[in-house]
């Protein structure tokens, strides 16, 4: 295609794309169309996004849900490879936080059949950071290789309103993007881990608008869940009071889960009459069983500590004075393990469900042959042959 026709593609983009013009993007996008955002993007809008769908959903969606932004091309440069560069900057403000936006991007096009194939944005993410604003409803804090995530609504048991939820995907991408960090723990301020969805959700938004309101929230939720069940650092829970609905979703996403023996858990969805969220539906029947799980949801039946104990829900038990400080020691001590090799068996376990034997094993074969090369490993097999504790450093 001719420098001018790419150039004037490009622009005939960027102008459907300032006018939130769904047909026109349709029309301009390849079917098999892959955006890269740039890593760094707050509220987990980095990474790759597979089809026209996904970006607009987790990508120019997620932006217009938390900034007030337009993309200002100045310069488009045909390269010697074919694709085409256009260079701009992003202008506007923070939703939340009301601070200006003014990050310049770089994106790098290629089109096939006069259609736009691949997109990959670069920009200055801290930029984009700054616009966003501070964390409103997460304390979070990094220490001594522990990221400690606390839940900071205790007013309102901790539930999970639009702000939460967006701050949560949030602080899982900072957890996730930085390599000192080798456990994670989380907890609730307040005498309540998180009650899950704020029902003012509900009560408080018009019928016609509750679909699209909801639908948001549980993306960001959902994509917070993803992001701490796919790091390499173990993650903690530490329980006290009520842990319920799509709450649940962060003790799922733990490793541990510390709970105080006076602490008690429902879903109760059916008393809503709704369905489920925070994957529930996937990963309780696979910790209690499917039984367990048909009388949980169906039966709206609540759980004490130790039938959370027996069921598998929860992994020990402590007095509610304890129970964060026993999370906080077990955090301490997988901090001081061997992470790489952690964040392989976090996996395996999880994918263990879904695989073959044969699969499994060829992954764990795989997987420790891997490991075997790293600085832990090494360590570890030296520590053992000198009788001497290992000193992992998480490489």
């Amino acid at each position: 295609m001719e420098s001018r026709n790419s150039a004037d593609l490009a622009r005939a983009f960027y102008a459907a794309l300032a006018d939130g013009n769904r047909i026109q993007l349709d029309a301009l996008l390849h079917p098999e169309f892959t955006g890269r955002t740039a890593e760094g993007m707050p509220f987990g809008i980095g990474g790759d996004h597979d089809s026209p769908a996904t970006m607009r959903r987790n990508a120019w969606g997620t932006i217009a849900r938390h900034f007030e932004a337009r993309v200002e091309p100045e310069r488009f440069l045909d390269l010697a490879d074919g694709r085409l560069l256009v260079t701009g900057r992003y202008r506007g403000h923070g939703k939340q936080s009301g601070a200006p936006l003014d990050a310049a991007f770089a994106h790098l096009i290629t089109i096939e059949q006069e259609r736009i194939k691949v997109l990959e944005q670069y920009t200055d993410t801290a930029r984009w950071h700054d616009a966003a604003g501070p964390l409103r409803t997460i304390l979070l804090d990094f220490a001594d290789g522990v990221a400690t995530l606390r839940l900071n609504r205790p007013d309102k048991g901790n539930a999970i309103d639009t702000t939460m939820a967006s701050d949560l995907a949030e602080a899982a991408t900072q957890i996730a993007e930085r390599p000192d960090v080798r456990a994670v723990l989380i907890a609730g301020n307040g005498p309540n881990f998180t009650v899950g969805g704020d029902l003012g959700l509900f009560a408080g938004t018009a019928r016609e608008q509750l679909p699209d309101r909801l639908r948001r929230m549980i993306d960001s939720y959902h994509l917070a869940i993803e992001r701490l069940t796919s790091i390499d650092a173990p993650v903690v829970a530490a329980v006290r009071g009520g842990a319920g609905g799509g709450g649940l979703g962060l003790l799922y996403a733990a490793d541990i889960v510390v709970a105080a023996d006076d602490s008690r858990f429902a879903l109760g969805y059916g008393a809503l009459g709704l369905t489920a969220d925070g994957g529930n539906t996937w990963f309780l029947p696979r910790m209690v069983g499917m039984r367990r799980a048909q009388q949980l949801f169906l039966l709206n039946r609540r759980l004490t500590a130790q039938e959370a104990l027996e069921f598998g829900l929860i992994s020990r038990l402590a007095s509610s004075d304890d129970v964060e400080a026993e999370a906080a020691t077990i955090a301490a001590t997988l901090a001081a393990g061997p992470t790489r090799a952690y964040g392989a068996v976090r996996r395996m376990l999880r994918q263990s469900f879904e695989t073959g034997l044969s699969d499994q094993l060829d992954a764990e074969r795989d997987s420790i042959v891997a490991a075997s090369s790293t600085d832990d490993a090494q360590e570890g097999i030296a520590a053992f042959v000198t009788k001497r504790r290992p000193r992992f450093r998480g490489g």
